[in-house]
């Protein structure tokens, strides 16, 4: 095996997977690293751990994505994985989602939990898994590692009645479906990252986030990304269940914002996951991150939610 760890995953993009700003929206590069991460359970000796009749599965409690090249229709990628620590019944473990040509695309290191499929009860990783697992240790790259988040153990402080303290931009509203959902019952990871790139417009409101205009120049045709993610998964809606966003812009300066989401139940007030995010605009003809002119920098820092954490 080498240092990238083995071929977990391939495919390629759908059209329907891009959205408006041209390339491979984030929910569908966070769906294919998780079916890299069951491809990865598989090569550990758990090739029924994402199935209806599986005993044993591993559940996502957190992850810290960078995404690190666009995908655009039609493309062709594939992910290699590997372990990068193993505790006693939770691991580190790296997911890299590759262009053809072995560059890296998008990094997902996933700290996941080895648990009872039904109830999430964490019990310990058996001998033979640790075993594969010693196996498949890769180091950490450098284009994986945390650039501009703190990864740091945290204490979630996400909640509604804290959201309407904080005086959060609701982005979204709506009740967990049966397709947003696995074989368990639960709401797959994707979905969270895909309603918040939903209603992300919704929180920069009217702001036109580009660059200082060009005199005699046609004004540039501007869009947003996303650089980097670390996502919490707190407790898992489940289809018919209501979900709330709120989110809040925590810091920014003329290149990237930092943004916090939290999806909330509505009905009870608690946390079901909450995301700081690094956003960045977007140059839709050029392709190249942009910085935002005065005046859409000062109307973010008008924006700014102080106390807002994970």
């Amino acid at each position: 095996m080498s240092d990238q760890g083995v071929e977990v995953w391939s495919g390629g993009v759908n059209t329907w997977e891009c959205d408006e700003m041209g390339h491979m929206n984030v929910r569908f590069w966070a769906a294919k690293a998780l079916e890299g991460l069951a491809g990865l359970a598989a090569v550990l000796g758990m090739p029924r751990a994402f199935a209806a009749d599986g005993e044993a599965t591993v559940v996502v409690r957190e992850q810290h994505i960078r995404f690190l090249r666009e995908a655009h229709a039609g493309a062709s990628l594939h992910a290699t994985g590997g372990v990068i620590e193993i505790g006693e019944s939770d691991a580190r473990l790296l997911v890299v989602v590759r262009h053809p040509n072995g560059d890296p695309a998008a990094t997902f290191q996933l700290l996941v939990e080895h648990v009872t499929s039904r109830d999430l009860r964490a019990f310990p990783w058996p001998a033979r898994i640790r075993a594969k697992a010693d196996a498949l240790r890769v180091p950490l790259p450098a284009y994986a590692a945390a650039r501009s988040l703190d990864l740091s153990p945290v204490t979630a402080t996400a909640g509604l009645p804290r959201a309407l303290e904080l005086g959060l931009t609701r982005i979204g509203l709506g009740v967990v479906g049966p397709p947003e959902c696995d074989v368990f019952g639960r709401m797959r990871p994707e979905m969270f990252i895909g309603r918040v790139s939903d209603g992300v417009p919704k929180l920069f409101g009217e702001v036109r986030p580009g660059p200082e205009p060009v005199p005699g120049e046609p004004p540039p045709r501007i869009g947003g990304a996303v650089l980097e993610y670390r996502v919490l998964h707190l407790d898992w809606p489940q289809a018919g269940d209501g979900v709330e966003l709120r989110s809040g812009l925590v810091d920014c300066n003329a290149r990237t914002r930092r943004v916090v989401h939290w999806m909330v139940d509505p009905q009870s007030g608690r946390p079901w996951a909450s995301a700081e995010a690094v956003a960045i605009s977007f140059d839709l003809d050029r392709r190249k991150v942009v910085d935002i002119s005065a005046a859409a920098l000062d109307a973010y820092r008008a924006q700014l939610r102080p106390g807002l954490a994970l």
